[in-house]
């Protein structure tokens, strides 16, 4: 990173300190309107840091080589797709699949917080999925600390020298399953339960995910794994591209 990149990097996250850390510390896809304004307004700011930095890492990727354009592209309509699939859970919110484990392992998790945030503006007002001034608390739960938590555990078990489809798989569910575990605590932060607070609140929107969560995940794990497996077949050029190529030798 250059350095006028790292001081656009630091004013922005400055900016995030200063309008996404509030007093009152109540504060997937969370519908359109169900947020106060000010927990709108504080994952909004919370996510400048994430994109700046994700805006960065693909300018520099895609002037090192266009080719890996192809791979950025389809990662980001995979997100599109299979997030869209939702099924009903709790008022407020919905569980479906996230497709953001793909991105993270082939690009890291700075990129897919910039295609996670362009798949969500798409969703809310394509599809009335998620909604605009929601947008900050989606993009952090399903394009942030989804992905963050894929590359940790993808990364990991490559160090642990777990068997690389195993990892995937692994990377991709814990990413799925740790994204509702942010937007429970986000809805818990927003809505505090009368008894127990916010503790009680989290269990309760968990409890409520877990069902139809849990089995999206492993989907998501397996369809995951099959990709890249079908892409180390028909695709090695473009996965030598954006630097898999250790991966798949």
């Amino acid at each position: 990173m250059s350095k006028k990149e790292k001081r656009v990097m630091k004013l922005v996250i400055a900016f995030a300190l200063a309008f996404g850390i509030v007093p009152s510390a109540y504060g997937m896809h969370i519908m359109e309107g169900y947020l106060p304004v000010g927990y709108c307004i504080a994952w909004g700011a919370v996510c400048l840091p994430f994109l700046t930095a994700g805006f960065f890492s693909i300018r520099k990727r895609l002037e090192e080589n266009r080719k890996t354009i192809t791979i950025l592209a389809m990662s980001g309509a995979f997100i599109f797709v299979i997030s869209s699939l939702k099924i009903p859970s709790v008022t407020g919110s919905c569980s479906h699949m996230t497709g953001t484990g793909l991105g993270a392992i082939l690009f890291g998790p700075s990129a897919v917080s910039i295609l996670g945030m362009i798949v969500l503006v798409f969703q809310a007002i394509l599809l009335a999925h998620g909604g605009l001034t929601t947008l900050g608390a989606n993009t952090f739960s399903m394009a942030i600390a989804g992905p963050f938590v894929s590359f940790g555990v993808y990364q990991l078990l490559k160090k642990l020298k777990v068997h690389k489809l195993v990892s995937i798989f692994l990377a991709a569910m814990i990413g799925d399953l740790f994204t509702y575990c942010v937007t429970s605590i986000q809805l818990a932060l927003a809505y505090p339960s009368e008894v127990g607070g916010v503790s009680a609140s989290v269990l309760k929107f968990l409890g409520v995910f877990a069902p139809t969560q849990l089995p999206l995940a492993v989907i998501e794990g397996i369809l995951t794994t099959v990709i890249i497996m079908t892409l180390e077949t028909y695709a090695l050029p473009e996965l030598k591209a954006v630097g898999f190529l250790k991966e798949v030798q």
